[in-house]
């Protein structure tokens, strides 16, 4: 080891501990899989040493197939001061989302993840500012899916906003709470409210229901952000571009409703309807041996469990939910198949729980994700910095000729 301790290693220590040319060392750092900075007393460089031994134990055999052809969850593309995700669930610049979502609201998560402090984005009088186009387009789009309703509404939002091109950190989370207003309002078919957003939600779809604050609170502050998902990734594209933060939202709305991300809820309610009448043990072992997936179960990035899901499927337990849907099916789908619960599950159980509007689901989910959305789309706008990454190309060699066809 060299005289800088355990931080750092030398660019023929680093080579050698992941058994790699110099060049592909290089190739990694120039792709951010490892930090470098040079040495106080020479001008070579010095490499951190975590990300060299974290590769390693990844055996990431060289810079290009994991990272950037098949954007591998393992591997960070980009820095980020907002979130990042643990086994024990997603850390909300420096804070638990499992233990934030015990007490908080997504309005706080929300001042949270947009690190402000010096303003009130969710003050009474922050209210959107709604063109009459937008209550035509509002009110003919009334039957219309929530998310396909918001996003109908919010591409004429941006022209009605005066401010919606600001540059000031606080404006922009100013701008963000009016944004995240608009939406859920827009989504419950509703006029803008200063109401805590749970409240809102929790008296247009469940009224009678005297759990449904609580438990809607805790599932919007669980889902607020989760690091480079899909649509958080899309969002920061679209904003990196120069947009604004209401064209940004409407890109992470439309990445969402794919039923690989946000859209898996609405699979994972049909795996919950289908068992309402049915006993839990042999309709798994019936799924399992015709080797179909359970949506809902299974995760990317948790490898023993979602503690969002768990956080959910516990507070809903203690609501009274019926332990078939909260303890035996995730325990029975994890017996057969190894997978086990995510949140998408959860929030298909707090939606048969609750009684909530069909598609719901994936509502919750945009309300929620909204705030991570602008968290990570003013970052990237602060940065100023256009989002370009290269394709690896592996089509047929340059200087191929077509043969015409004959007419």
């Amino acid at each position: 080891m060299n005289n800088s301790g355990e931080l750092y290693l030398s660019a023929r220590e680093a080579a050698a501990e992941l058994a790699i040319s110099p060049a592909t060392l290089y190739a990694y750092v120039s792709r951010g899989l490892i930090r470098s900075e040079p040495t106080p007393d020479s001008r070579k460089n010095r490499y951190r040493a975590e990300d060299v031994r974290a590769l390693k134990e990844r055996r990431v055999p060289s810079p290009e197939p994991r990272g950037l052809r098949s954007f591998d969850a393992d591997l960070p593309v980009m820095d980020t001061e907002i979130s990042t995700i643990t086994e024990e669930g997603a850390i909300y610049r420096g804070v638990n989302c499992v233990d934030l979502a015990e007490n908080d609201t997504l309005e706080h998560a929300a001042t949270l993840l947009w690190d402000v402090s010096d303003v009130d984005p969710f003050a009474p009088d922050n209210q959107p500012a709604l063109s009459d186009e937008m209550h035509v387009i509002a009110d003919a789009a009334r039957r219309a899916a929530p998310i396909d309703r918001a996003i109908a509404v919010l591409a004429l939002a941006a022209s009605a906003d005066p401010r919606a091109f600001t540059r000031a950190p606080d404006g922009r989370a100013m701008v963000g709470a009016r944004i995240v207003r608009l939406l859920v309002a827009t989504m419950l078919n509703a006029e803008p409210s200063a109401e805590p957003l749970h409240h809102q939600v929790a008296k247009a779809w469940a009224p009678d229901n005297k759990h449904a604050p609580d438990l809607i609170r805790r599932a919007l502050v669980l889902l607020a952000d989760h690091e480079l998902n899909a649509s958080t990734f899309t969002a920061r594209c679209a904003a990196s571009t120069g947009l604004n933060l209401y064209d940004a939202v409407i890109a992470g709305l439309a990445a969402l409703k794919g039923p690989k991300h946000g859209g898996a809820g609405v699979l994972a309610s049909q795996l919950v309807k289908t068992l309402v009448d049915r006993d839990v043990a042999p309709m798994v072992r019936e799924r399992v041996a015709l080797g179909e997936r359970f949506a809902g179960f299974g995760h990317g990035v948790y490898k023993r469990g979602d503690p969002r899901a768990q956080s959910l499927l516990n507070a809903l337990s203690r609501a009274g939910a019926p332990r078939k849907f909260t303890r035996e099916v995730p325990e029975r789908i994890a017996e057969a198949t190894g997978e086990f619960v995510n949140i998408d599950y959860a929030l298909a159980v707090l939606v048969h729980a609750l009684r909530l509007p069909a598609g719901s689901e994936l509502a919750l989910f945009a309300m929620a994700r909204s705030v991570g959305w602008i968290a990570h789309a003013s970052e990237q706008l602060q940065f100023g910095k256009l989002i370009r990454p290269r394709a690896r190309y592996v089509g047929p060699a340059p200087g191929r000729r077509v043969t015409g066809s004959k007419v």
